[in-house]
């Protein structure tokens, strides 16, 4: 047994008018946010800060993750007014750097690549000067589908290889190690000037030299940005937090993941994928300007 929560995995959460304002608009325009669906320890900072991370095509996944709190199912038909819409909550709520994920949508012949680009090309027309950022599924390795993402010019292309590859047969069923690293390498051969990231979780029973052989295999795999957060269960019928680690350690990992060569890298309990996305873009543009 863990235990109580130890003080680095508590947070003091606030409300105040900026946080409802972001509420009330993706509400009013029927925008999913991957902050609610998946229930973010971050989701009251980030709407505080009047930010978001949008989750397209729908709110139920086909796919059925043991650590993520979005529904698994079968999913409602694509929405094709949906990039319109998140364009315009994008400018209503001046963002210059977009972060867009979605469900898994194995059910869609193309993955929802589609359904990306023409949400990228939507930011684009409605938001010209803001950055994007896309964290994806892995489309099932399908290469066109990847290269109808990558083709309408993000800025970041990310997909989470979550895990070891010894814990993806409990952790991730449905996925496969080997197809996230092809995804993120074949992004990359796509569009050799585009940053690819990936992300993974920590407390699920990952020995250190597994973590150190990912960091190793996403290096590799031509990866410039890496996240690391700790686990947290969403609920008592997802999986068990196998251990919390102690904030000394991301700083461990940290430093060995810059020294691996990764370009930025955030590391701590409460990194997620798309938390304070845009200073990692900050970061890079700074360096190569």
């Amino acid at each position: 047994m863990l235990g109580i929560r130890p003080n680095w995995l508590k947070k003091r959460i606030t409300i105040n008018d900026q946080q409802t304002r972001v509420y009330e608009l993706l509400a009013g325009l029927h925008l999913n946010t991957v902050c609610q669906s998946a229930v973010c320890p971050n989701i009251a900072e980030c709407f505080a800060k009047g930010t978001a991370t949008f989750m397209i095509l729908g709110n139920v996944c086909t796919r059925n993750c043991r650590f993520c709190a979005v529904e698994s199912g079968e999913p409602s038909p694509v929405d094709e007014n949906e990039p319109k819409r998140l364009a315009i909550a994008s400018r209503e709520l001046k963002l210059k750097h977009v972060v867009i994920t979605s469900v898994t949508r194995d059910d869609l012949s193309d993955g929802g690549a589609g359904h990306f680009a023409r949400t990228i090309d939507e930011l684009h027309k409605e938001l010209p000067e803001a950055t994007i950022e896309v964290l994806t599924p892995d489309f099932k390795g399908d290469e066109s589908a990847l290269t109808l993402v990558i083709n309408s010019k993000p800025d970041i292309f990310n997909h989470n290889v979550e895990t070891v590859p010894r814990l993806y047969a409990e952790v991730r069923p449905m996925a496969d190690y080997n197809r996230s690293l092809q995804v993120l390498k074949k992004a990359k051969e796509i569009d050799p000037y585009i940053h690819t990231k990936s992300g993974i979780m920590l407390g699920l029973g990952e020995k250190r030299s597994e973590i150190s052989e990912v960091m190793g295999d996403l290096i590799d795999a031509g990866c410039s940005i890496l996240t690391v957060g700790q686990y947290l269960s969403p609920s008592s019928s997802h999986l068990k937090i196998h251990e919390y680690i102690h904030p000394e350690v991301f700083l461990e990992i940290e430093q060995e993941a810059k020294e691996l060569g990764f370009t930025y890298v955030a590391s701590g309990p409460f990194v997620r994928s798309s938390f304070n996305a845009a200073e990692a873009f900050v970061f890079l543009r700074s360096i190569t300007n």
